[in-house]
């Protein structure tokens, strides 16, 4: 289906640039190249001198996140990210990253279980739901988009 795989990159591409991440590009139409077959890919670049390194953890967790949480409330379907095979990759990244803030793995758990569930919420206002459904929409229409369109789409919808 592939709105709900725009939805999907979009949450990933929205989060990225709340967060200060570049995005160079997202598609729904992805080269297979050496990498694992995927519906969709995003990709973002880190300035990694604009972060701390604690932040940079955060903030990945936060964009790998994005895409499932974003994909859960456009179906309604409540998922735990960690258990559908579909999101193995974001959630491994999730992990990796929670991996060097929280060493005990039923603390990192919750501490990935409670980020999902902010930004359940966070991805649930209107504001950023209709970011996020602007990006899906020019995903929809154009296949691949740049980030440039990204951050015009984020900029009007989250203007403060």
């Amino acid at each position: 289906m592939p709105e709900v795989t725009a939805y999907h990159e979009s949450g990933h591409a929205l989060m990225a640039v709340v967060v200060g991440a570049q995005v160079d590009t997202l598609t729904i139409e992805p080269d297979y190249d050496d990498l694992p077959e995927r519906s969709g890919d995003t990709k973002v670049r880190w300035e990694l001198s604009r972060f701390t390194q604690r932040e940079l953890y955060e903030k990945m967790i936060l964009v790998a996140l994005a895409g499932p949480v974003a994909e859960m409330i456009y179906s309604g379907d409540p998922f735990h990210p960690g258990q559908l095979p579909e999101w193995a990759e974001d959630w491994s990244e999730a992990w990796t990253q929670a991996a060097h803030l929280i060493s005990n793995e039923a603390k990192r758990m919750a501490y990935l279980e409670q980020t999902t569930a902010q930004l359940h919420q966070l991805l649930s206002r209107d504001d950023y739901w209709a970011a996020l459904a602007a990006i899906s929409d020019e995903l929809l229409a154009h296949e691949t988009i740049e980030g440039e369109q990204v951050a015009e789409i984020t900029a009007i919808w989250l203007a403060n």
